[in-house]
């Protein structure tokens, strides 16, 4: 089996193109290359009932299985009428998420999948934890501050999430595992410090909670997101991956089909 990865397609934040514009693309781009199974992780767009729609259209078209996990921008509550925690509550009840539910793709493999949340150990030490949780430096704040209502701090929250990864995986231990997050979980895939913003928001890409599922289960692959870069390593038998396509003003050229096609990361698994 062929399976696609992607993340941050951020379908309504471009200058011109629609939602529809990106998913007929990665529609064509699908069925160029063969990808039998697409995973998301996460960042689709800034509206549930968008990603939602996204993602129900995107696998009624291509007929392949598609599976995702909401990224950061996916749970943003503004103008929606609707609490994160509903929010989360919403993609959970969908088939497509990945959250609770590991996928079994055959009698050795298994995708297991969880948003995670930052937990500030990517953040240069000179910044305190109170600091950090003001999320706003040099004239900047995190957006999450103000479009995200979860009712706990962030590193609650990140240490909630790895429990539940954990959980997860457990279901399906004796498999091989691809785990799929959109928070960075490598700090190799963090922004390297040092740097005049990122020492500072290099706080909320990553986690370091879920360092000990690496060393305590057979995770093959371990896709993310979130920090909108492009690349993948393998380290002590994991390939790390982050096929971000990210927003337009990060793109190497104007040509969307082109940029899908740089991003969409493939494996054939057997």
């Amino acid at each position: 089996m062929k399976i696609g990865m992607i993340s941050d397609l951020h379908v309504d934040r471009h200058k011109t193109l629609k939602p529809e514009d990106y998913q007929q693309v990665l529609i064509k781009v699908i069925n160029q290359r063969g990808i039998e199974m697409l995973l998301i992780a996460g960042d689709i767009s800034n509206n549930y009932n968008l990603t939602q729609q996204f993602i129900e259209r995107l696998e009624s078209t291509t007929q392949i299985k598609v599976l995702f996990i909401p990224g950061n921008h996916d749970f943003w509550s503004t103008d929606t009428g609707a609490t994160s925690a509903e929010i989360l509550d919403f993609y959970m009840a969908m088939e497509s998420c990945l959250i609770g539910k590991p996928y079994d793709i055959n009698d050795e493999w298994a995708i297991v999948g969880n948003t995670g949340w930052y937990d500030y150990t990517y953040a240069d030490p000179k910044f305190s934890i109170e600091r950090i949780a003001r999320r706003k430096y040099y004239g900047a704040t995190w957006q999450d501050k103000v479009k995200i209502d979860w009712p706990m701090e962030d590193r609650k929250l990140s240490r909630i999430a790895a429990k539940q990864t954990a959980k997860d995986i457990e279901k399906v231990k004796h498999k091989k595992v691809i785990l799929m997050t959109h928070i960075v979980t490598h700090p190799k895939f963090a922004v390297p410090m040092p740097h005049r913003i990122f020492d500072y928001f290099n706080a909320f890409i990553g986690t370091s909670d879920f360092d000990t599922l690496y060393q305590q289960y057979d995770i093959r692959y371990s896709i993310m997101g979130h920090v909108h870069f492009r690349n993948a390593f393998e380290e002590r038998g994991i390939t790390y991956i982050c096929p971000c396509l990210g927003y337009q003003r990060e793109w190497g050229s104007a040509d969307i089909e082109q940029e899908i096609n740089h991003a969409l990361y493939s494996i054939s698994i057997f």
